[in-house]
């Protein structure tokens, strides 16, 4: 059995050196510049934000669904686990060397989610594709945002591309009436919260972590 960490492969990206690690099968770390983004051991809170939101879609005939990020896949997975055979989830990632690991490599981890026919997977800005429906005539049932900085990054920025109020708004318009906002973060954000508050939306927190950092969900209609 090999104990040992070793680099599977590297990318340059705007943050730095991104690393994927590996050590037997089924243990990865991904990290920028030493500074680690997700562990395939800890991914109780990206499980939830994929299941919850969707399980309660499961009665819908083709529900639509916007994810991002992509990370390691488990988001997805969980997502696809719980949403019905005619669904449909639009994945976006800004990173292409993620969905070259979650193919590859971390494949393993989500039973090669990223492959399910389901999935439409596209590289950018969740923003642009939030904008697009926000102005347009089909929204999503649900929008799942997993991006790696949490809603703190957003600093009380009004002009936040994602959590910011105007961004919020777009969020709550590219949604179909009723449709589910989630979103991953480190911990409570009083600011965000106000935000949601702000512009019409009416949320929940889940704590889903029983150890380690107490990541949370916002579930948000």
């Amino acid at each position: 059995m090999n104990d040992e960490w070793r680099t599977i492969d590297d990318e340059e990206v705007d943050e730095g050196t991104m690393l994927l690690i590996q050590r037997g099968e089924r243990e990865f770390v991904i990290s920028v510049d030493h500074l680690t983004l997700m562990t395939s051991e800890s991914n109780l809170s990206e499980l939830e934000l994929g299941r919850v939101p969707c399980r309660r879609l499961k009665n819908q005939t083709d529900p639509r669904v916007l994810l991002a990020g992509l990370g390691m896949g488990f988001t997805l997975r969980a997502a696809l686990d719980a949403l019905p055979a005619a669904a449909r989830v639009e994945v976006v990632e800004l990173n292409t060397v993620i969905a070259y690991w979650c193919r590859g490599p971390m494949a393993v981890l989500t039973d090669h989610a990223v492959d399910d026919p389901r999935v439409e997977l596209h590289f950018g800005d969740v923003g642009e594709r939030i904008r697009l429906a926000a102005e347009g005539s089909q929204g999503y049932d649900a929008i799942i945002l997993d991006l790696y900085q949490g809603t703190f990054d957003a600093n009380d920025d009004p002009d936040h591309p994602h959590y910011g109020r105007a961004a919020l708004v777009r969020t709550r318009r590219a949604l179909v009436p009723g449709g589910i906002l989630a979103v991953w973060t480190e911990e409570a954000d009083q600011g965000f919260e106000e935000r949601l508050r702000g512009v019409g939306f009416e949320f929940e927190r889940l704590r889903p972590e029983l150890e380690g950092p107490q990541h949370l969900v916002y579930l948000a209609r």
